[in-house]
C-alpha cells in the first residue's frame, strides 16, 4: 500500500468508493451515510486545504481519509483525556468494498498514528457509528477510548481518543 495526499483527479475515482461503500454498508444494515454525507464537496474541501490522504494498491484507491485538527461542536461532549498535547482528528476513513478484510483498515491506522507521532502529535479523536460493529471493533482493539458521544442526524456516535 502506497499513502499520498488526495489529488482533485482523485476526485471521482473518491466518490465512486463512497457510493460503493455506503451500498455495501446498506446491504448490511448500517446506515450511517448516504447521499448528504460524505459529500463530493467535503472531499474537494479536504483535498483543497491538503487533509485528504488515499492509498493506493494494484494502481486502485484502496482506503480514503481525512486528517486535521477540525471538529463539530459535539465534540465539546468528550471528555478528552489528552488535553495537554497537540492532537488530530480522523475523519471518513473508508475502505473500498473490493479491499476490505484485508487488513487494510488496521494497518492504515497504524500508519496514521505512527506518522503522527513522528510529527509530535500527541493524540487521534475520532467519532464512530455507534452501529457500525466494524468500525467499533477496528477502534476498540486498536486502543481506542470512549470519552462521549455524539447524536447527529444519522444517531448516536461515539467519540473516541487514542495516547500516541
Amino acid at each position: 500500500m502506497t499513502y499520498r495526499q488526495a489529488e482533485e483527479k482523485d476526485l471521482d475515482d473518491i466518490c465512486l468508493l463512497i457510493e460503493k461503500a455506503i451500498i455495501k454498508m446498506e446491504d448490511m444494515h448500517i446506515d450511517q451515510w448516504d447521499e448528504q454525507y460524505p459529500r463530493k464537496e467535503d472531499f474537494a474541501c479536504d483535498i483543497r486545504k491538503g487533509q485528504c490522504w488515499v492509498g493506493i494498491a494494484e494502481d486502485v484507491i484502496a482506503v480514503v481519509y481525512t486528517i486535521n485538527s477540525e471538529c463539530d461542536e459535539q465534540y465539546q461532549n468528550g471528555a478528552w483525556k489528552y488535553q495537554d498535547c497537540e492532537y488530530r482528528i480522523l475523519h471518513r476513513i473508508c475502505v473500498h468494498p473490493d479491499y476490505q478484510n484485508q487488513g487494510i483498515a488496521k494497518s492504515t491506522l497504524h500508519m496514521i498514528e505512527k506518522t503522527l507521532k513522528e510529527e509530535g502529535v500527541g493524540a487521534l479523536r475520532l467519532d464512530v457509528y455507534s452501529e457500525n460493529p466494524f468500525s467499533l471493533a477496528l477502534y476498540q482493539k486498536g486502543g481506542y477510548q470512549k470519552t462521549g458521544t455524539a447524536d447527529w442526524r444519522k444517531g448516536r456516535f461515539y467519540l473516541m481518543e487514542k495516547r500516541l
